[in-house]
């Protein structure tokens, strides 16, 4: 039976977006459907960018340390920028233009500039060692790379011969000194820009798939901007129901928002930054996660929410220090990439009564929209990745032949709306792997619609690792492993922890004759793999791996086992 706040945001919602409402639907037709699509949302970004930077002028958009940039002072060094890739790097409609560096404004101009010159807008993965990196690159047949120092090294060291022209910026300096070497080359704030439509391609993120390949998921401008009107009207909902509710008042602090995660995620790019542009917020950069400097920066800058893993939250909950800080700005607590255990959102609702926890399910390929759930509703559902996100989200549990199984019945969890991908990278055989014919996402989890349409996810269909959000194939990591001479057998999987949700797992038998210990093994894999792909626990096994009938490695045995070997082992 729905909840009182299940039929507050059904009502709120048709009311927004009826013919009447500030956010009207339209339909947009696609593989044969009509999709519902918000009719109030701007063709493309570069609009977008123009109308909401202009709107909130000089109003706080931007803060990495001591640099602070206005609305107007970002799009502004995003319009030079656009000017000088035009004239002086020779960027044209559809060009992927790569930027790999850590989130920093200079990231934002860079997304800004190369979406406005007409280029595609290419994230690489900034966690990426120089081999992922160089592959990422040609894999999409970049042109130009914008990088930071650390990983234009890594591209040096791992000896990087591709077509793409490699750019470093010091992105340390403020944004006008950081951009210098690339207004230097020509073109600038009086340079003509092409009229973008919703049919061109926008943006390039990376997402890990069960066969180890790195993925390019590209998205047309249609694509991205119906995906951050979808949480706009979201916001819309939120902001009617706390104005009803009496919590939001004439001295309610200014939208600000902690940056937790990686802009080159889906998460850091559209809930974030992209719907920052619409509702003034500021966002306010941390370089790496740490629960003492979230809690000052909450304080100093009057921080109203972040998104980030559930673990972020769940440190700022048990920080024994956090008493110390002004913590009282916040008003939303929202985790996406892992569940939440029960007890953390009982605990966060208790200590937290003016940020009520949430938490999102969204893909890249969906552009970060999926489901939601929070408030009472978290509460009383604490298992649940929440109610299909309104008004885009169609969202169905499918059988293997692609058709609806009935209501609470197990399937895999397929999303269709406007907002999502047009496929994968020269790769039509991955795309058309994933979707229906009627234009369902297959996302390869598993689960379950309830009574009330609230998603479970109980399993997933594809052999990855979702360690605090991250995507880890278990086919790439065995691929590394198998790198190492004395490995005979190898088989990686998920380990259940309670801060990231899954670590990576490995076991590995060696040639009879050969041996390799784990810190070895652990040592030679830190140059193949990124950081957050090396396995936390490798076990060296003294027999061969047992195998089915298949001859495969019997991997649900050994996962098995080995969860319960971790299960009952200390952790530090």
């Amino acid at each position: 039976m729905p909840s009182e706040l299940d039929l507050r945001l059904e009502k709120a919602t048709a009311e927004l977006t009826s013919a009447d409402g500030p956010m009207p639907l339209t339909t947009f037709r696609q593989h044969g459907v009509d999709l519902p699509m918000i009719a109030a949302a701007p063709p493309a970004l570069t609009h977008y960018f123009a109308y909401f930077s202009a709107q909130h002028g000089e109003a706080t958009f931007l803060v990495d340390g001591e640099e602070r940039l206005s609305y107007a002072q970002t799009y502004a060094a995003a319009r030079k920028v656009a000017g000088a890739l035009i004239e002086g790097y020779a960027v044209r409609r559809g060009d992927r233009i790569g930027i790999a560096m850590r989130n920093a404004p200079s990231w934002v101009v860079l997304y800004m500039a190369i979406l406005m010159a007409g280029g595609c807008a290419t994230l690489l993965n900034g966690w990426w060692q120089g081999a992922e990196l160089a592959a990422g690159i040609d894999d999409v047949e970049a042109s130009i790379v914008f990088v930071d120092a650390p990983r234009a090294k890594r591209l040096e060291e791992a000896g990087y011969k591709g077509n793409a022209r490699i750019v470093t910026l010091d992105i340390a300096q403020l944004i006008d000194q950081a951009m210098a070497p690339l207004l230097a080359s020509g073109g600038g704030a009086d340079t003509p820009l092409p009229e973008i439509t919703g049919d061109d391609l926008a943006t390039i993120l990376f997402t890990s798939g069960s066969t180890g390949q790195s993925k390019g998921a590209f998205s047309t401008h249609r694509a991205v901007i119906q995906g951050t009107f979808n949480y706009i009207v979201q916001a819309l909902v939120m902001l009617r129901l706390a104005t009803e509710d009496g919590t939001i008042g004439p001295d309610r602090p200014p939208h600000a928002s902690l940056l937790t995660v990686p802009l080159f995620h889906v998460t850091g790019e559209v809930p974030i930054m992209l719907v920052s542009f619409a509702i003034g917020r500021k966002i306010v950069m941390m370089p790496k996660w740490n629960a003492v400097t979230a809690m000052e920066l909450i304080q100093r800058e009057k921080i109203t929410n972040f998104t980030g893993v559930p673990l972020m939250s769940f440190e700022l909950l048990t920080h024994p220090d956090r008493h110390k800080y002004d913590l009282s700005s916040l008003q939303g607590l929202a985790g996406g990439g892992a569940p939440r255990p029960v007890d953390h959102v009982r605990r966060l609702v208790e200590e937290f009564p003016t940020a009520p926890p949430a938490l999102g399910y969204g893909l890249t390929e969906t552009n970060a929209i999926g489901a939601g759930i929070f408030s009472t509703n978290y509460l009383e559902k604490p298992n649940s990745t929440g109610a299909p996100s309104k008004p885009l989200v169609d969202l169905a549990i499918l059988d293997d032949a692609g058709k609806s199984v009935p209501q609470g019945e197990r399937g895999e969890v397929s999303i269709r709306s406007v907002a999502l991908f047009s496929g994968y990278w020269n790769r039509p055989d991955a795309t058309a792997d994933c979707m229906t014919s009627d234009g369902y996402f297959r996302t390869g989890d598993i689960g379950y619609l309830d009574a009330d349409n609230y998603l479970f996810i109980v399993d997933r269909k594809k052999d990855i690792i979702i360690r605090g959000g991250e995507n880890i194939s278990c086919q790439e990591v065995e691929a590394e492993i198998y790198k190492h001479p004395a490995v005979a057998e190898a088989c990686v999987f998920g380990l259940p922890d309670e801060r990231l949700g899954e670590v990576v797992g490995a076991v590995v038998y060696c040639h009879p004759g050969q041996s390799v210990t784990s810190d070895a093994l652990s040592d030679f894999l830190k140059s193949q793999l990124a950081a957050f792909k090396l396995p936390q626990q490798i076990w060296i096994a003294d027999d061969p791996l047992p195998r089915l009938g298949t001859e495969k490695i019997d991997k649900v045995a050994l996962r098995k086992a080995y969860r319960e070997i971790w299960a009952a082992t200390p952790k530090a």
